[in-house]
């Protein structure tokens, strides 16, 4: 979820002390891989293939807080920080649950699924032991809809898990967000587009994808030795039919010799 431009000082304040955090600068710990189906070309988000990407946990409990950070890293790709992190911090003291980090919450690749996927995740953690909480609530950054197909995608994506989006003018720009309690939220997402892989079905998904590398090389060398095998064919038939032409055209001419003297 993204937060709107702090205005008061207790705000900047706060968001400042969330930068010095101890907890603050925590890498994944633990990694899983992630599966994105392939979908349909989408005519604003363009081609959507077969990717896999790989997904990072890291965690931490004390008395007053606890936090889960997750993160996802695409092959071949370099992101900023803010892509494809979602934070849901614990307030033991307010009895309060905040998902998202101060920065926003955006995913790359758009429209995978993988941020319904990622706040499935967060909401599972905080519902273990702090379904009772109340959900902290936030102003909605008018960058995520910069146009109405966004917009509606941003609004789905939030009330498929349980948040109401209500919006504050007339033209639809400054939007908030809100839920009652952590209990009232869903933690479920498209399975069909994401998927968990477990690490024996990805080494058996390795181990397929090899096999299948070493078949179509089989099948290719077969392919060229077939192909030189109709090179060579091919070589000797026109070897043939030169021969051929040239003895038809002394053929021909010695006949011509013959006729006319």
């Amino acid at each position: 979820m993204s937060q709107a431009e702090p205005t008061s000082v207790d705000e900047s304040a706060a968001q400042s002390a969330a930068r010095h955090h101890p907890w603050a600068e925590l890498g994944p710990e633990h990694y899983r891989l992630l599966r994105l189906a392939p979908l349909p070309t989408d005519r604003t988000t363009g081609a959507r293939p077969l990717r896999f990407v790989q997904l990072g946990r890291v965690e931490r409990h004390n008395a007053e807080q606890s936090l889960l950070r997750l993160t996802v890293q695409v092959p071949g790709q370099v992101l900023r920080k803010e892509v494809n992190l979602l934070e849901v911090w614990a307030d033991h003291r307010n009895k309060e649950i905040r998902f998202g980090a101060d920065s926003g919450f955006a995913t790359e690749p758009m429209n995978r699924g993988l941020g319904r996927f990622l706040l499935a995740q967060g909401v599972a953690w905080a519902k273990k032991k702090w379904a009772h909480y109340r959900v902290e609530g936030g102003a909605l950054a008018m960058k995520d809809a910069m146009n109405e197909e966004a917009r509606q995608r941003r609004d789905h994506f939030l009330r498929a898990q349980g948040f109401d989006v209500i919006y504050e003018d007339s033209r639809l720009l400054k939007a908030r967000y809100h839920a009652g309690r952590v209990s009232e939220l869903y933690d479920d997402w498209h399975k069909e587009k994401v998927q968990i892989l477990p690490l024996l079905d990805a080494a058996a998904t390795l181990e397929q994808a090899d096999q299948n590398l070493a078949t179509q090389a089989n099948e290719i060398r077969r392919l060229e030795q077939r192909i030189e095998t109709f090179r060579r064919d091919d070589t000797s038939l026109r070897f043939t039919i030169g021969c051929l032409t040239v003895f038809a055209v002394f053929q021909a001419g010695l006949l011509i010799w013959i006729a006319t003297h």
